[in-house]
């Protein structure tokens, strides 16, 4: 499991002015009672305005949640939490069968059809040819300290890669399909896959980049991306041997469905071995629109009277969020829910996209990158926040190319009109807000609001700079606080001037720039916060709509200020979580809840409410409880970091209170009991996380491991 490290930057700045709030923080206190018409008093405060029938419907809810923990004792049963439900997530259609490849789009979809087999999503990858390979496989080898690596093609017309290491026999790994074919302006690769005897499709650690022109791996400690030189070994490769396995499977590393189009993972037990399905390796129609085999067996039908639609996903009527997840199946990372996931299937009842930001986070609090992530930050900005932009309001779904949002191509990827057609003043006299001169650096929108920006932890060895798609104001004097490099920074702009001087000139130019959101604020001030009432006040937002936010922001105030089972809890904070954890989007309710299981989920009545929200999920009870055991596992890792082995066991139980059975908790209590050296509980729970699923080579290594110490320990060894 990965055990992320605390990140904590003493450098930011002072404790943010608290607005609009009370001038005395209320003391902590030893009880939590109160009663319903102090509740809905403070529910009236939080809540944001709206219509009197959503205000009387959420009071009316929340003080019945309330009721829950009021002064009388729960009946026993009340307490005891339901077993999971039969509902799950979707299993049934579509299957892989139903799916047919972009080349049955063509003759109904022609002109769609042409511009997609030229744009990036039709040249993602493929089988390999030499008209998919960028990289040199002409005998020249790669030389590593302990190993030689020669990419070559066979005279069968094979792509071959033979490793030669320390005297062993040569291994011979064949390509068995190519990712990426480095189009990417900012850093463009091309990585390449093999088959391997267990049935699994895995990803090879010999990546060449184009603009370099060089082969490279991922490494562990050397600076992320470096060139394959002879002063490393093959091992400090982090996929050496190949462990990232094309498909969901919950229990290796690997790379989802994303690089390539309906991959479906599945494992066969009688066989002992997995199946690998893979339609294409390229991005294609069905990848968006759905399984098309029935929509083509309609229309050679010619659509009869009875067909109920047109049996495909049409995405030109969906709401911001509907179209923005079709692009995160791939633009965002995620935490697998259930595996199997195809295109047509709900996206939530497969993948959480905000569960895993309640850990380390990939962003900064404001949404810009802080290691690696995908587009999904565009949910951080304004013109998502506060408008309707999507991913096709500037990209053509299928060529590409960029485009403003009445559709009309623009000449190029940084015109402004991607910008003006929503902000026409700006178009009106440019110089008047940009104070540059036209055709300058920082004279275009992109150049300031979505610079290119490296991501961290891929290093400076290779260049992999994105877009930053949070579309930020440039705020130099903060950014370079939370380690950004300032829009104005750029290398090409005023990279020789000091943050003073950038903060006066951009003061001058602008005033005072337009404050952040508070639960931001919050996030970006929290080790300033002298108690967690305060802290509650900026990160416990149960009125803003800001799911993404709201996640990560209690995951923050989780780790910073709550224990497992703690004595008492502010009535406002325990107000806030019931109150979060009655919203609409699943990530936000189940890591409220798990967050209340944390701090509170020993006393009774508080047990009783969690009791009663597993009891009333309905068809949400998978999604909902896979999220919250995410969540505790999260918190769990935590006290594991800080050698709390004992607090990380009381945690991981509580994720078995809500799935019990579930091989990964039981796998992590097995690994804490054994780093306590308990090797009875140890084998234990690592021979219950087999018996919920026997496929895990890695949990029957730690079992043997575990067995070994255990009859040591007794003065045997079996």
């Amino acid at each position: 499991m990965g055990r992320g490290k605390k990140r904590k930057d003493k450098s930011q700045g002072k404790r943010p002015q608290k607005q609009k709030r009370s001038a005395e923080v209320p003391p902590p206190v030893e009880k939590e009672e109160r009663s319903v018409a102090e509740v809905d008093s403070g529910i009236r405060k939080r809540a944001r305005p709206g219509s009197l029938v959503v205000l009387v419907i959420a009071v009316v809810a929340i003080a019945a949640a309330v009721l829950v923990l009021a002064n009388r004792s729960p009946q026993p049963s009340a307490l005891e939490f339901p077993e999971p439900s039969m509902f799950a997530s979707s299993t049934t259609a579509p299957t892989f069968d139903d799916f047919i490849g972009s080349e049955s789009c063509e003759e109904c979809h022609e002109d769609q059809y042409n511009l997609w087999l030229g744009s990036t999503h039709g040249r993602a990858g493929g089988w390999p040819s030499p008209d998919i390979v960028i990289a040199p496989f002409d005998g020249n080898p790669m030389r590593f300290f302990d190993a030689v690596v020669t990419p070559s093609i066979t005279e069968s017309g094979s792509y071959i890669f033979t490793v030669e290491q320390g005297g062993n026999p040569p291994v011979v790994l064949e390509v068995a399909g190519v990712v990426g074919g480095g189009h990417m302006v900012g850093g463009g690769t091309q990585g390449f896959v093999s088959s391997f005897a267990d049935g699994t499709v895995r990803f090879l650690p010999f990546d060449y980049i184009r603009d370099e022109a060089v082969w490279f791996c991922n490494t562990l400690g050397m600076g992320a991306w470096v060139p394959i030189t002879e002063s490393m070994r093959l091992s400090d490769c982090m996929d050496w041997p190949p462990n990232r396995i094309l498909g969901t499977e919950r229990r290796n590393d690997t790379c989802q469905e994303c690089h390539g189009s309906q991959i479906l993972l599945t494992y066969d037990e009688e066989a002992g071995r997995y199946d690998t399905k893979i339609l294409s390796l390229d991005i294609n129609c069905e990848s968006c629109h759905g399984p098309g085999r029935l929509h083509v067996e309609l229309a050679d039908a010619g659509f009869p009277e009875d067909a109920e639609d047109l049996a495909v996903n049409v995405l030109s009527g969906l709401d911001k969020d509907g179209s923005l997840n079709v692009c995160f199946q791939c633009h965002a990372l995620k935490s697998v829910v259930s595996s199997e996931y195809l295109p047509g299937k709900p996206l939530h009842s497969h993948y959480s996209l905000k569960s895993w930001l309640v850990g380390e986070s990939p962003f900064h609090p404001d949404g810009r990158i802080r290691t690696f992530a995908y587009q999904q930050n565009h949910v951080y900005s304004d013109c998502y926040l506060n408008g309707s932009m999507t991913c096709v309001d500037c990209h053509d779904p299928h060529s590409q190319e960029y485009r403003d949002i009445w559709g009309r191509t623009l000449s190029n990827r940084f015109a402004d009109e991607q910008c003006t057609d929503c902000h026409p003043s700006k178009a009106e006299n440019p110089e008047l807000h940009t104070f540059h001169e036209p055709g300058t650096e920082g004279s275009l929108c992109v150049d300031c609001h979505m610079p290119y920006l490296q991501h961290p932890s891929l290093g400076r060895h290779l260049r992999f700079a994105r877009s930053d798609h949070t579309i930020p104001i440039p705020r130099p004097g903060t950014d370079d606080r939370m380690g950004i490099v300032n829009a104005c920074a750029q290398a090409e702009c005023h990279a020789d001037s000091t943050i003073q001087s950038l903060v006066r000139i951009t003061n001058e130019w602008y005033g005072e720039i337009k404050p952040r959101k508070n639960i931001i604020e919050g996030m970006v001030q929290i080790d300033q916060f002298d108690n967690r009432v305060a802290a509650a006040e900026f990160l416990l937002d149960p009125a803003g709509a800001f799911p993404i936010a709201q996640v990560t922001a209690m995951g923050r105030f989780a780790r910073q200020f709550l224990e497992p089972d703690m004595r008492a809890l502010e009535p406002s904070i325990v107000e806030a979580l019931i109150e979060l954890a009655g919203n609409d989007d699943l990530d936000v309710r189940s890591v409220a809840l798990a967050t209340l299981h944390l701090a509170r989920g020993n006393e009774t009545r508080t047990r009783a409410f969690l009791a009663e929200e597993l009891r009333s999920l309905g068809d949400s009870d998978h999604d909902v409880r896979a999220r919250w055991v995410t969540a505790l596992q999260t918190f769990g890792d935590w006290r594991i970091e800080g050698r709390s082995y004992r607090e990380a066991i009381t945690i991981f139980r509580k994720a078995l209170d809500v799935l019990p059975r579930n091989p990964q908790v039981l796998n992590s209590i097995a690994w804490t009991y054994n780093s306590l050296g308990d090797f009875v509980n140890a084998v234990s729970h690592y021979e219950r996380s087999l018996e919920a699923a026997p496929n895990q080579p890695d949990v029957e290594l730690d079992l043997s491991i575990a067995r070994e110490n255990l009859g040591r320990a007794r003065g045997t060894v079996r």
